[in-house]
């Protein structure tokens, strides 16, 4: 995040030494039906991520699920956000991902404020990733995914326009878990991480284990492979920019180190790995170098040398593989490895 106000973008804490969300200005939506403001069309929408951010992250999985690829383009960020926050990669930068570019929509913008202040030159709020940009109308949305889900159904074959990820019969146990899962899962990283009191840490970070806790417990009574049955939902990618992260980065650089996904959380780790591995959209949308040198080289005020660890190795284990402390509490309980 970075902001448009005389704030420092390090800034994330109050007085109290809690971290707090800011909330998107630009609540816009995309429409299929007939006369919108913003009608669905192909090419009309430019989206801006970081393969760093959590938030974006969803949107890449779902714009991949849903076969929106030709419909939306899309240019991440560099993974540096420093005073003027996110910047693009400059011409002559090679940068691990796809479309890792200077801007294609506005030549010569070098950073994400950039569009935040041509849509609106007295923005005071946060330039933040995701952001939608409507080339035609020169407006901005960061309420992205769910618009995603349908609005674009029309432009799609069967294969894609089937594909429901927030199915209504599931709907209530999806928005009932979404609660904790943000405010204590998504978000408490955050809140323990960006935390400066000892008793704000301590605040977020019991209920982010105690939360991990119950998505763990969760798991190990669904026989099948998603959170909520056969098929991905929404919970599952909410869920996942979060776990795919928690060992990387958020163990050492965030302090959330209670115990680890890989040791700690057998179902949730086995979860984790079955999308990664087995979902082209999760795979290929995460990218562990942006991940890791974000947040380790950002963040100079949680670590002002900007070294970057080397391990967790690897990033994430193969399906099949165990770290021997989750074998070992395997064995102690009777359960299978498999």
């Amino acid at each position: 995040m970075a902001t448009g106000s005389n704030e420092k973008i390090t800034d994330w804490a109050d007085k109290s030494g809690e971290f707090k969300r800011g909330q998107s200005q630009f609540r816009d939506r995309i429409s299929k039906q007939t006369g919108a403001e913003f009608p669905a069309e192909r090419g009309r929408y430019h989206l801006y991520v970081s393969y760093a951010c959590p938030w974006a992250h969803r949107t890449l999985i779902v714009r991949k699920l849903k076969g929106l690829e030709d419909i939306i383009p899309y240019t991440s960020v560099h993974w540096e956000m420093l005073d003027k926050g996110w910047r693009f990669a400059k011409p002559d930068e090679k940068v691990v991902g796809d479309n890792v570019t200077p801007d294609p929509v506005h030549e010569g913008f070098t950073h994400l404020r950039d569009i935040y202040f041509k849509v609106d030159p007295e923005y005071k709020g946060r330039f933040t990733v995701p952001t939608l940009y409507d080339v035609k109308q020169g407006k901005i949305s960061s309420e992205i995914i769910r618009m995603f889900y349908t609005e674009f159904d029309d432009l799609l074959p069967d294969e894609f326009k089937k594909i429901d990820l927030f199915p209504e019969k599931l709907q209530k146990s999806i928005e009932e878990t979404n609660e904790w899962t943000y405010n204590e899962i998504n978000n408490g990283v955050y809140k323990s991480g960006f935390a400066t009191t000892q008793e704000a840490y301590e605040k977020s970070v019991q209920p982010l284990f105690s939360s991990l806790d119950r998505a763990e417990a969760h798991l190990s009574k669904e026989a099948s492979p998603f959170y909520f049955g056969e098929h991905i939902t929404e919970a599952d990618i909410r869920l996942y920019t979060t776990i795919v992260r928690f060992d990387p980065v958020y163990v050492q650089h965030f302090k959330c180190n209670i115990r680890d996904i890989r040791s700690g959380y057998y179902k949730l780790h086995k979860w984790l790995r079955n999308l990664y591995w087995t979902v082209p959209a999760f795979r290929e949308t995460t990218q562990f170098e942006h991940i890791k040198k974000h947040y380790t080289k950002s963040h100079r005020q949680i670590n002002p040398y900007s070294i970057t660890p080397v391990g967790p190795l690897p990033d994430i284990l193969p399906q099949d593989e165990e770290v021997p402390a989750a074998l070992a509490a395997l064995r102690s309980t009777n359960q299978p490895s498999v």
